[in-house]
């Protein structure tokens, strides 16, 4: 397989801007604009993700100079953790909006996220 070399990008494409750890969430902050409700974006990771990371912190991302934190989800609409987000990797994500905000939805499922629900239940507490 060769790669050519020059080729055209997609206007899609979204390199970030910055991953940081604010302690609660990974946040993945993109370039300032307007992304629309129902389009898709390819969204790059290009930063190494903090050290001091907990694999269980909600991914959520921010745009440009703004605070509003939009949800990462997969494809069950299930938040990402940061155990599923790898650096130098891209995401196809569809944003959707709603009246008060809006999120992310990824269109594949993240990286090795483990899956740690019950394989029963059964009225008993499970054990650790």
């Amino acid at each position: 397989m060769s790669c050519k070399p020059v080729c055209k990008l997609c206007n899609n494409l979204i390199l970030s801007n910055a991953v940081t750890f604010n302690g609660t969430n990974l946040v993945i902050n993109l370039p300032a604009g307007s992304y629309n409700d129902g389009d898709k974006y390819c969204i790059v990771v290009a930063q190494a993700i903090p050290a001091t990371t907990t694999i269980n912190a909600p991914v959520v991302i921010t745009i440009g100079d703004g605070d509003q934190l939009y949800p990462l989800t997969n494809t069950c609409c299930a938040q990402v953790t940061a155990c599923g987000i790898r650096t130098r990797t891209r995401y196809s994500t569809v944003v959707s909006t709603n009246a008060t905000g809006g999120s992310f939805k990824m269109l594949g499922r993240p990286c090795c996220m483990p899956n740690n629900n019950l394989t029963a239940i059964d009225g008993t507490a499970p054990t650790a």
